[in-house]
């Protein structure tokens, strides 16, 4: 950062003086140079100042447009207020959750349902078209912000909604102090250029996709947002179109790219780099990437939304670290405990513990979970206890063995059992629901006990979450195992289900689905 920035939306601002015709943003219909996008931001933030929002306001923006989020995010940021992207399937309970929990002043959509929601929850509501219209017309005419709006480093800056341990998703803290440092650490590993293209096939809501947005105006680089179409069998083509060098993907993208590839003769002549996060990318994927693109480099990727990235791999590191996840960003640590707490030697399998600037301020409104994730080391420093466990070696990379809790990753996006089994008991006619995580070439699957049938259970959890949280396998049975606590006995469900043959075959992703799950292939 050429004057460090202290504030997130300084990212922008000195992106814009250094090069303020450079491409910022580009998608299939629109793009913004920085100067453009710095400006936009700029009558946003004053048109939302008008609205009433304020520094400490909570804002809520929930759609599919990333030049949109874009702009709404570096005008929220100007204000000192503090804004929440949701994907554009939150919809309904899910939607009525995040408004009940944030309590924001406003909710941004294009989406007239969302409009009567928020209505319904005494939020006021602004559509998204209108405001874009005002923002990006460089005749309108509006005051710049009041100076003392202006936020504080150690202010929050964004909420990051997450599932957890419990029915219902919870939000991250975020400061501009903490996100700053994590873009700074993250680029000092990855090192984007001002040349570069980064092709972002992932939705914004999405912390991994968010952060490509302020990766981008930190190294200058071009960020082009692709679609969900674009990430189907068009994707070679949409590489090679928008000129990409850096892919930021999870494995589904990676598996769809690399099958692909196997079957062209050609591809994406530019793309340098392909960063991977949200589970492990298979060696075979790998491999087959590497023999199609020589020049591509690899890095591995292991992150949670608490503290944004834990660690990140040398380029193709894997090649002599199979299995490894990477180091510790850059001004931080981390280290293994036992389930007493105690610090465990190299080689020893214990929980994860991360401590630095990148741990972010805890969960909002959940003073004793953030107490028990984020205790603070010697009453000084927080430190994120991830529920995640494996090992580190005598170098410090760290080797990733599996969870605690019931959260599982499939598709790239971390999930709750928990919240997901909650959905589909709130759905009439089921009394009790099970979730077994992905396990080998199995996905997430769902047991239920219910007067109605599978495909009935999981159209109808539509309005109870989001739709690609719902497994795409469901199965209905007479009674759910247990074992001697009462509690579903998983180990005997599973192997009930295969005994039985009665798993149905997987239902197609949708269009919708497919948009949050990265691209099902």
């Amino acid at each position: 950062m050429a004057r460090t920035a202290q504030l997130l939306h300084e990212l922008l601002d000195e992106a814009a003086r250094r090069s303020p015709h450079s491409t910022a943003l580009s998608s299939h219909r629109h793009s913004l140079t920085y100067g453009e996008l710095a400006a936009a931001s700029t009558r946003t933030a004053a048109l939302l100042h008008r609205e009433g929002l304020r520094r400490g306001d909570r804002i809520v923006v929930t759609t599919a447009d990333g030049i949109g989020i874009a702009v709404l995010l570096y005008a929220v940021s100007r204000l000192g207020a503090v804004f929440s992207v949701l994907h554009e399937q939150v919809r309904g309970g899910p939607l009525e959750h995040v408004l009940r929990d944030s309590e924001p002043k406003l909710l941004v959509s294009e989406d007239p349902d969302a409009g009567r929601t928020a209505s319904a929850h005494d939020v006021r509501f602004l559509g998204l078209d209108e405001l874009l219209r005002n923002a990006l017309d460089e005749g309108t005419d509006v005051p710049l912000v009041p100076a003392p709006q202006s936020p504080l480093t150690v202010d929050p800056v964004s909420l990051i909604y997450t599932s957890g341990t419990t029915s219902l998703p919870k939000a991250v803290v975020s400061t501009h102090q903490q996100v700053l440092f994590a873009v700074s650490a993250i680029q000092e590993c990855l090192r984007y250029r001002s040349d570069d293209v980064v092709y972002c096939p992932l939705p914004l809501s999405f912390d991994y996709g968010l952060y490509q947005v302020y990766l981008a105006a930190l190294s200058g680089a071009r960020l082009h947002l692709g679609t969900v179409a674009e990430v189907g069998p068009p994707l070679l083509r949409s590489l090679e179109e928008a000129g990409a060098t850096v892919l930021p993907a999870v494995p589904s993208i990676s598996d769809r790219l690399a099958w692909l590839l196997r079957r062209s003769s050609g591809g994406p002549s530019r793309l340098r780099l392909l960063t991977n996060t949200g589970a492990a990318l298979s060696d075979a994927t790998m491999s087959a990437l590497r023999a199609a693109l020589p020049r591509l480099r690899i890095q591995v990727m292991y992150g949670l939304t608490e503290c944004k990235r834990t660690a990140i791999m040398p380029p193709d590191g894997d090649l002599d670290r199979p299995g490894s996840c990477g180091l510790p960003l850059p001004g931080t640590e981390v280290f293994v405990i036992d389930d007493d707490g105690n610090p465990l030697p190299p080689g020893q399998i214990g929980q994860f513990v991360v401590r630095g600037p990148h741990v972010m301020a805890g969960y909002w409104k959940r003073p004793e979970l953030t107490a028990e994730r984020f205790p603070r080391a010697q009453g000084l420093f927080p430190e994120l206890r991830t529920g995640d466990y494996g090992r580190q070696d005598e170098e410090g990379y760290l080797y990733f063995s599996g969870r605690r809790d019931d959260l599982y990753k499939e598709r790239g996006f971390r999930l709750s059992a928990t919240e997901v089994e909650a959905a589909a008991t709130r759905v009439e006619g089921v009394t009790s629901a099970a979730v077994l995580p992905p396990e080998g070439k199995r996905g997430a699957l769902l047991a239920v006990v219910a007067g109605i049938t599978a495909d009935e259970v999981r159209e109808a959890m539509r309005d109870h979450i989001e739709p690609f949280k719902i497994p795409r396998r469901c199965v209905r049975l007479d009674a759910l195992p247990t074992n001697g606590n009462g509690k579903v006995d998983r180990k005997q469900l599973a192997a009930l289900i295969e005994q039985a043959s009665a798993i149905p075959a997987p239902v197609p992703a949708q269009p919708a689905q497919a948009a949050q799950a990265g691209l099902a292939h």
